[in-house]
């Protein structure tokens, strides 16, 4: 019974992180559009006003305008009616949050900690877990204060960061854990920067508006620039959202490099679009993602490495010899009832107990076994040698 409600609970939570996901990310596409998008106003006693640009807009059935004020409206008040974005942000990261502590820190067994690459306890994995996240938001945002002005280099340095953290990140935990903590990371930082850069400059400047002072308009461009942070971040960290649905990208053996052109693929491909509402397409961006996703698509086909075994010759394996290997190694969990701790049906409904159920899932546990996605954390202890097997076995049918 316990299994089951963590299991409603990761689904409860998981909508919920998708929903409010949805919401932050279309809040921030739009802005990011609508920033960019925006032309010097057409009238003078718009200028006068202290309109710093506007822009027109058709959407379902109505018109829209939009004006932008850089430091608010000149001798006019400002509406109390203000709109503010921030608990789409606050929202989505809590879900994650919530769906790493029910996923990665209690399952921290079978999800967080693979024994190949560091042999961890649970309490020493959760504790590394949380620093991890938490130390890479005090760095950035150091960096983002040391080298506030210079644009190009800041954006090397995060760069450089996050891929050191996804290195590092490998060298620590399971190969499938890594790859969430790096969303993880990027996530806090997009919500930290909300939350403790964004909205209290805004706030600032508000105050100073509604008591008639000058107003500093240096919280405006930090927030500017942590939101461009933002939206450059967003498409690494909606693939890593969907990518323990795809292990042959975090279970290659340099899973971490394989992230960090993916990471740098969104990037090209977002700059495309953030140009695009300036009014210039520069196809060169969008080229270079498809060019680095395509160039994975050559280097991650199974026929472009070899298997731990490959140099060894494999005897032919008869059915029952690869149905007592699954047996053994991949049933615990993989049963009508799984005997192990956490696991009251099996994962994704696939059951490994009989020949005809081997034959029906062949080309996936093939891919996997080989891949070293599965088992878990390799729980069960599996060979290289057995794995050798697996994949004679499935070439030979």
């Amino acid at each position: 019974m316990e299994a089951y409600l963590w299991d409603w609970a990761n689904l409860l939570m998981r909508w919920l992180h998708v929903i409010v996901g949805i919401a932050w990310i279309g809040a921030s596409f739009y802005f990011v559009m609508l920033d960019n998008s925006i032309r010097p106003s057409k009238k003078e006693s718009d200028k006068k006003r202290g309109v710093h640009g506007e822009l027109w807009a058709v959407h379902g059935g109505g018109f829209y305008h939009s004006q932008k004020f850089l430091t608010g409206p000149k001798d006019e008040p400002l509406s109390e009616n203000l709109h503010w974005s921030y608990w789409e942000a606050y929202s989505t990261w809590l879900s994650g949050m919530g769906l790493m502590l029910i996923v990665y820190w209690v399952g921290a067994k079978a999800y967080l900690i693979d024994a190949s690459v560091m042999d961890l306890t649970p309490t020493q994995a959760i504790s590394i877990s949380i620093a991890f996240i938490a130390l890479s938001w005090i760095i950035y945002d150091q960096l983002c204060r040391r080298l506030e002005g210079r644009d190009n280099l800041l954006a090397a340095a995060v760069f450089v960061l996050i891929l050191a953290c996804d290195y590092i990140l490998f060298q620590i935990f399971s190969a499938r854990a890594a790859y969430l903590h790096v969303g993880a990371i990027m996530g806090t930082m997009m919500v930290a920067n909300v939350a403790m850069r964004i909205i209290p400059g805004q706030r600032r400047m508000v105050k100073q508006i509604r008591m008639g002072v000058p107003v500093d308009g240096r919280p405006g461009l930090i927030g500017k620039q942590r939101s461009v942070h933002n939206t450059y971040f967003t498409l690494p960290v909606l693939f890593i959202m969907i990518s323990t649905h795809y292990p042959m990208t975090f279970s290659h053996e340099k899973g971490w490099l394989v992230l960090a052109v993916i990471m740098m693929a969104g990037v090209f491909i977002r700059q495309f679009f953030v140009l695009k509402h300036q009014g210039k397409k520069v196809w060169l961006y969008p080229i270079l993602g498809v060019a680095l996703l395509g160039s994975l698509i050559v280097a991650l086909s199974p026929n472009m490495y070899k298997s731990p075994m490959a140099d060894q010759p494999v005897a032919a394996v008869s059915d029952a010899d690869a149905l007592a290997i699954v047996q053994t190694r991949c049933a615990m969990c993989h049963a009508e009832v799984p005997n192990y701790p956490g696991f009251y049906q099996a994962p994704k409904g696939i059951i490994l107990e009989t020949q005809a159920q081997l034959e029906q899932h062949a080309t996936l546990i093939a891919s996997t076994v080989a891949s070293k996605y599965m088992p878990l954390a390799n729980l069960s202890k599996i060979t290289d040698e057995e794995r050798a097997q697996i994949a004679k076995w499935f070439a030979d049918r």
